[in-house]
């Protein structure tokens, strides 16, 4: 089977179309014909091995292991599963998060497998797992968001930001989002109420209070952004940027340390997989409350092209990868 990897710690110009083994599903697995991949900033961090704390995660510190088959999200059809993977039949349409997704076939654990959104075609399936699942988590598990609360979505108009302003707008949130000029009407068309042009205005020196905010730049300092948080709001973190060995984690825990003591609430968050969230937002899809924006689909033979459009930063929603689809041929 055809799929891309990354040979060395580097830049997209790493990045090789190869032919390997098609896997076999184990017990507990089930093996996906994959008809679309998703990019998201992680694979950034993989592709250059930085932060430095991926690196263990890619198979080494000099270089990842051989083969390490690039993307995290996936969409497509069953074709075989393990003895006790029992929840799928072959050519049921599924989707998941999964490493190594730009491939034509792969192995999942069936719990991590969900069936995908009836509504959705597999390019905007393959946009949700990773990106929708961490903007549920964020507003719902870790900030509670409430209907009437202010919340304000910094990088609303990336993968994540996407999908964060329009579950905040569905839970009934008045939704403010940051984003640059080009990117306003399609931010005020995903239900947020105000949008702020960071290219002409700083929210942090705006007279606004918001009961949660969702960074996910980290392009403030933090005594800068606790004036605009309400006297008992929450500062969810999920900001990319940071040093060289531990990426964001020093802020983050800089930031949840200074708040034990206060009754603004400065909150991690570290996305998990979920097999249950899948099944929730495939119902938040399926109702219209959420729909997947795909800045651009690529073929397989332009993997690099697709990754390099990642690690330029700005994209508006997803990049997808299209594999044995119409849309890569």
């Amino acid at each position: 089977m055809r799929a891309v990897v990354q040979r060395e710690y580097g830049t997209p110009d790493d990045l090789e179309e190869v032919s390997v083994d098609v896997p076999d599903p184990g017990h507990s697995e089930v093996l996906i014909q994959v008809f679309a991949a998703g990019l998201n900033a992680a694979d950034t961090f993989f592709l250059r091995g930085v932060p430095y704390l991926v690196r263990p995660m890619a198979g080494g510190f000099r270089s990842p292991r051989k083969d390490l088959i690039i993307g995290a999200d996936l969409a497509g059809k069953v074709v075989a599963t393990g003895k006790k993977a029992t929840g799928f039949k072959p050519g049921d349409q599924v989707y998941a998060e999964a490493r190594s997704a730009v491939a034509q076939f792969v192995c999942v654990s069936e719990s991590d497998v969900a069936a995908m959104p009836k509504n959705l075609s597999f390019e905007q399936a393959a946009a949700m797992p990773m990106a929708a699942n961490t903007a549920l988590q964020g507003l719902r598990d870790v900030a509670n968001v409430q209907a009437g609360q202010l919340v304000l979505i910094n990088g609303a108009s990336g993968g994540v930001g996407t999908f964060a302003v329009q579950i905040a707008a569905s839970r009934g949130a008045i939704v403010t989002g940051v984003c640059s000029t080009a990117n306003v009407d399609l931010v005020r068309s995903l239900g947020a109420a105000r949008v702020i042009d960071y290219t002409q205005e700083d929210f942090t020196e705006l007279p606004d209070k918001y009961d949660i905010i969702l960074d996910l730049v980290g392009n403030h300092a933090l005594p800068s952004i606790r004036p605009v948080l309400a006297s008992r709001g929450i500062l969810v973190l999920s900001a990319a940027r940071g040093g060289k060995w531990l990426g964001p984690t020093r802020r983050i825990m800089a930031a949840v340390s200074s708040s034990i003591f206060s009754s603004q609430k400065m909150r991690p968050l570290v996305a998990k997989r979920s097999k249950e969230n899948l099944n929730f937002l495939r119902g938040l899809a399926e109702t219209g409350a959420i729909t997947p924006v795909i800045d651009q689909v690529y073929p397989m033979a332009k993997a690099r092209q697709a990754m390099e459009h990642v690690v330029e930063g700005h994209t508006k929603g997803k990049v997808i990868i299209a594999i044995d689809s119409p849309a890569a041929s």
